[in-house]
């Protein structure tokens, strides 16, 4: 059997023969394809050479199908459907789809929108499921792999990785209600750096990596993984603890710790959503990375 590679072939005679086998008129073809008469002429002696074929024939009453054409008008109403849905413009419909999103987030972003962000998702599209997962020193490669759709991370996003900017938080330091600094509402940084301090480590370099960089490193006492649970050592300690502002409702236990102002020269963290550009105009991820913006940064 004589098979033909599919890039020796012109699709650009596709819509012509459609429109030829359909109207077996070459005029009304023309029309319809929006080509001249003479090129669809020319498009129609193509399409003999490639099929060895008349295709339409004249006859008394105009054109007629050859049994080959009558045969390739019955395969393109087949194949045709399935080429229009090929290329039209893909969409997303929420209310209808089932999609699965994994996105990475520190157990700070969780607690301040995560709620409203699954619930979003799960109202708009309840069909849909929605993976939280922590961020991790290997984040940036699972998005790269796909592992993870989007990360939600309190820096932009390295060159190769697109990134959008959430909103913007400051930095305040809790301490137990018995400690030395509780009676203020501020710390300087000499007094920052002159007390021992518990770490949020997420195997990222955050706070520390800044203060090193700076050359004004802080000793850490104790480290652990997640900023909720660690308002709990703090009491019976002289620990420092180093939070975003927007978690500091959650530690307010005026019987148990305090909340200060953080050294002015730290700063403050800024949140961004970062994704891989493959994702760019995936119709799914752009409505995930707005739903995401709607959550973190309403207007």
């Amino acid at each position: 059997m004589h098979t033909t590679h599919i890039g020796q072939v012109d699709l650009n005679l596709l819509p012509p023969l459609v429109a030829l086998l359909e109207e077996r008129h070459v005029s009304r073809a023309a029309t319809r394809v929006r080509l001249s008469q003479p090129a669809m002429s020319r498009a129609l002696q193509r399409l003999r050479r490639q099929f060895g074929d008349e295709l339409l024939v004249r006859g008394a009453q105009g054109y007629a199908l050859t049994p080959r054409a009558e045969r390739l008008r019955a395969q393109l109403a087949a194949v045709v459907p399935g080429l229009e849905q090929l290329f039209a413009t893909e969409t997303f419909d929420p209310a209808t789809a089932v999609q699965s999103f994994r996105v990475a987030a520190s157990d700070y972003i969780v607690s301040a929108f995560g709620p409203a962000l699954v619930q979003a998702i799960v109202t708009q599209s309840p069909q849909s499921v929605v993976s939280c997962e922590v961020l991790d020193e290997h984040m940036f490669d699972k998005l790269g792999t796909g592992m993870l759709d989007l990360v939600i991370f309190g820096r932009p996003a390295p060159s190769r990785y697109r990134s959008q900017f959430l909103f913007a938080d400051r930095l305040v330091c809790v301490v137990a209600a018995e400690h030395p600094l509780a009676r203020r509402t501020s710390v300087s940084m000499s007094n920052y750096l002159r007390w021992p301090h518990l770490s949020i480590d997420t195997g990222l370099p955050g706070i520390d990596g800044e203060l090193e960089a700076r050359g004004t490193p802080r000793r850490v006492a104790v480290s652990m993984p997640y900023h909720v649970p660690a308002a709990s050592v703090l009491p019976g300690t002289e620990l420092v603890l180093t939070i975003p502002a927007g978690l500091a409702p959650q530690f307010a236990d005026p019987d148990r710790t305090r909340v200060l102002n953080a050294p002015r020269e730290m700063g403050g963290p800024e949140f961004y959503a970062i994704w891989h550009p493959r994702l760019d105009d995936d119709p799914s991820h752009r409505w995930l990375r707005e739903v995401v913006r709607g959550v973190a940064a309403p207007d």
